[in-house]
């Protein structure tokens, strides 16, 4: 079968904003070449592909399962395009990235910032996900490397990791709520008494400290569940309860909240950069993996 490029290219325009309109748009062509296009498309494959009506578009089980496809495709190709016209200098290019928003604020944003000042020319691109969810952009081609949290139970073959960071969590609580206990050392077990703010189960954070309580043989049932460590911070700031957050995100707070002290010590955590083994990467993205040397694994107690 013959594969002819800009019916598939017209496609994923379609699929991706669920317009003809947009697509049309985004391509500079009619709307009815647009709608052409489809029909051609649905004809070649013998299978519909959207389900029109007059207020919205929508892909079908097929079109669904058409676009899982070319997307990765289409996201290579963009690669390629990136890395021929960089041309062996970053004069140009694109940096493709995803991380968590913890990630972002409190780690990366000075090495973005330098590569800004030393790159000038480069087009930085970072797409926000949780460390779990920036593997899915990894995976489909939407980014070049990803900046995650390890361990990550979604990180699987064909990848290269380097950690570049060492961290540990800890609970923090306000000294105006939860001052009795700053002169304290609770175990994991007396921590259960108080309600626990923490991120939620689609998170790497989450997935680590209920794997630490279970093997405690202790069931972590937390307070409140959330998707921002700095909201977390804030209501345990007013007394909602005790946080449990990376360490390198509290540093501005110090002074109106404190780390409960634990009878033993949490295990380490890892910063790390992963990429795809067999896909080359830009020279902007190798350029920007410089800045970060590796770390040892942490030693197993």
């Amino acid at each position: 079968m013959d594969i002819n490029y800009e019916l598939y290219k017209v496609f994923y325009h379609v699929a991706v904003s669920l317009s003809f309109s947009e697509a049309s748009k985004k391509l500079y062509i009619s709307q009815s070449a647009v709608s052409q296009s489809i029909k051609v498309l649905e004809q070649k494959l013998n299978q519909p592909l959207f389900i029109r009506s007059t207020k919205k578009v929508q892909l079908t089980p097929e079109g669904e399962i058409l676009l899982r496809h070319v997307e990765p495709a289409m996201n290579l190709i963009r690669r390629g395009e990136a890395q021929i016209m960089e041309a062996h200098a970053l004069g140009g290019g694109q940096l493709r990235m995803g991380a968590s928003d913890t990630i972002c604020r409190y780690f990366l944003v000075p090495y973005l910032n330098r590569f800004h000042r030393e790159y000038p020319g480069v087009h930085i691109k970072v797409t926000n996900r949780t460390s779990i969810k920036c593997v899915d952009l990894l995976e489909s081609g939407s980014v070049d490397l990803i900046f995650t949290n390890y361990p990550n139970s979604r990180l699987g073959h064909g990848l290269h990791i380097r950690h570049i960071r060492k961290f540990h969590d800890c609970f923090i609580a306000s000294r105006k709520y939860y001052g009795e206990l700053e002169q304290k050392t609770l175990s994991l077990k007396e921590l259960l008494e108080y309600p626990i703010l923490m991120l939620g189960r689609n998170s790497t954070t989450s997935e680590f400290v209920h794997s630490m309580f279970q093997q405690h043989q202790l069931d972590l049932v937390p307070e409140i569940e959330l998707s921002s460590n700095d909201l977390l911070l804030d209501l345990a700031s007013i007394g909602l309860g005790i946080a449990f957050v990376p360490d390198f995100c509290v540093t501005q707070k110090l002074e109106e909240l404190f780390p409960i002290q634990l009878e033993s010590t949490l295990p380490e955590r890892l910063l790390s950069i992963v990429h795809k083994e067999q896909l080359p990467l830009s020279n902007a993205a190798r350029q920007f993996m410089d800045y970060f040397p590796e770390v040892p694994l942490p030693r197993n107690p």
